[in-house]
């Protein structure tokens, strides 16, 4: 039993607990467009979350606000209501606030599960109670400094139209009430990634403009043995969340696999990802990167599609890719064999995204068109983000359809369908892949393109009736959302009948090709691919070789 609880905490000093969540934030010269972008993709397993709404409001004097824990459902307990609050769609406002997060965990020490308000909630309130990043984290700092903050370390992304903030927040203890926290600007021509690994190191402390932090960040990390130098060299990643092989393998990699995208020669910090040689020994990640060139909304969405490809830590080349070289691995990440514990490469893309977003932040353009949140239930990989604009009257309903919950199908959710149809190509990718990725990128760009079009009517109405040019930019939205899944539908039916039983059904010209009589289709049988081949022959030796003088027929077989 002693040598099972050894093994269990080595475990911990390599392996996060939050295995979940990738985050970019795009500074306004980084965009081709001046926009402020940023990401999301909320990686839960089993969750089927629906792209949340909160209506605008004003509420009197000792109105309180109930506290609902967003992972667990738990109730936390309540807070004052703020006098008004703003509308809220997804993970945008009506302000072109939006923010997002991942989940670093921290020093287990530091969590207060008796503090009131948990990781969503404090996004949640963020939204309702700011017109701008630097208000947002002056609400959710101070909330959770007031009233406690029951999750684990958290990063997160707080931006507008004008700025991109990274705001880091830990607690200080069971039952302390109170919280560390730091906030860093990205700079206007700077991209930063975070995905479950503290991401702020030493920053410049005068330069108050850009660099924010709660008056116990530096003297509470002393006081705990976190910390011992002066306070320019401080680093609020090294204090409170030091990289462990699962944060430098499972996290970072991410990070790197994201500018490796966007500039060159980050092979550098291969040494660091790889996350076997000690700390001092190799360089880290910086925290941000100035692109090669300006981005767009496609380029951000590229980089959520990642899956390490052409990579030393690429997936399709090893017995877990099966027979059709599946970039994707069975959860959990970390497994035991002979008494070793292995883990699984951890990409950007992943099985089990519930949703995903780029939010598109424009201060060019008069509030009600210029935020609009690009969104997709499901793998970042395989889905066709639609937009919804932040001034929205509703949400889509295959975003939002009340038949469809964890436990329920629909084919009218987004989240199933989507699903369905990803769950069909994970385990015979080199077969199905392609076509879902030819109707994913034409989706995709045929959305882009209607962009430009819908927005000017919606500005030529905008001065002499808002409420229709709100009605036009909602309907869009939605129209899309149902053109989407429709199309998914169509996908799943296709699939289920042109890849039936490990054959393909040919086609030609949209239609099933036939034999003479009409009776039966026409099929090529594709078997495995080469990788597979080999992998296969490595491991068998000379059992299934045909011997040389023998013969083989599988035409009945």
């Amino acid at each position: 039993m002693k040598k099972f609880f050894l093994i269990l905490a080595a475990m911990a000093l390599w392996m996060p607990k939050g295995e979940a969540c990738t985050s970019i934030l795009v500074g306004k010269k980084a965009s081709a467009d001046g926009s402020v972008m940023c990401t999301y993709n909320i990686d839960s397993w089993g969750a089927c979350h629906k792209m949340y709404r909160y209506e605008a409001g004003k509420h009197p004097a000792g109105t309180m606000r109930k506290i609902y824990d967003r992972d667990t459902r738990v109730y936390h307990g309540q807070i004052p209501e703020a006098p008004e609050t703003y509308l809220v769609t997804g993970n945008i406002n009506e302000w072109q606030v939006a923010i997002s997060e991942t989940t670093f965990e921290g020093r287990d020490e530091l969590v207060d599960r008796k503090g009131t308000i948990d990781y969503g909630s404090l996004m949640d309130l963020g939204l309702q109670r700011a017109r701008t990043a630097r208000e947002a984290i002056q609400v959710m700092t101070s909330l959770a400094e007031k009233y406690g903050f029951c999750s684990s370390g958290e990063s997160f992304t707080v931006c507008d139209p004008n700025e991109a903030w990274l705001l880091e927040m830990c607690g200080c203890g069971p039952g302390s009430n109170s919280v560390v926290w730091m906030a860093v600007r990205v700079p206007d021509n700077a991209v930063l990634a975070h995905a479950n690994q503290s991401r702020i190191r030493r920053v410049d402390l005068t330069d108050t403009a850009n660099v924010k932090m709660s008056p116990n960040c530096i003297s509470f990390a002393r006081k705990r043995g976190y910390f011992k130098g002066s306070d320019s060299e401080f680093s609020f990643c090294d204090a409170y969340n030091p990289p462990t092989f699962g944060g430098r393998r499972l996290g970072d990699s991410r990070v790197w696999a994201i500018y490796r995208h966007l500039i060159t020669g980050m092979d550098r910090y291969i040494p660091y990802v790889e996350g076997k040689q000690p700390l001092k020994d190799v360089e880290p990640l910086p925290m941000w990167i100035i692109p090669d060139k300006k981005l767009t909304v496609n380029d951000v969405i590229e980089c959520l599609r990642d899956r390490f490809e052409d990579t030393q830590f690429a997936m399709d080349d090893d017995p877990g890719a099966g027979l059709y070289d599946s970039p994707f691995r069975p959860q959990p990440l970390r497994y035991e064999d002979d008494g070793k514990t292995l883990f699984n490469e951890r990409s950007v893309a992943t099985t089990h995204t519930a949703f995903t977003f780029v939010a598109q932040l424009r201060g060019f353009l008069p509030r009600e068109v210029g935020g609009v949140i690009w969104w997709g239930n499901d793998d970042s990989g395989m889905v066709a983000y639609t937009p919804v604009y932040c001034s929205a009257s509703r949400v889509p309903h295959c975003y939002n359809d009340p038949k469809a919950d964890a436990f329920h199908f629909s084919e009218e959710s987004a989240y199933w369908v989507c699903n369905w149809v990803s769950n069909m190509v994970y385990t015979r990718w080199s077969l199905l892949y392609p076509e879902l990725k030819q109707v994913r990128d034409s989706l995709q760009a045929s959305y882009f393109a209607s962009q430009a079009d819908v927005e000017r009517r919606a500005l030529a109405l905008l001065s002499s009736d808002r409420d229709s040019a709100i009605t036009l930019l909602t309907d869009h939205g939605d129209q899309l959302g149902q053109q989407m899944v429709k199309r998914w539908r169509e996908m799943a039916w296709h699939m289920i009948v042109k890849y039936n039983d490990g054959v393909i059904r040919q086609e030609e010209n949209g239609r099933y090709k036939r034999n003479s009589s009409g009776f039966r289709p026409v099929l090529t049988r594709p078997g495995m691919t080469p990788k597979s081949r080999h992998r296969i022959h490595q491991a068998t030796g000379t059992r299934l070789e045909v011997p040389s003088e023998g013969h083989l027929d599988g035409s009945y077989m």
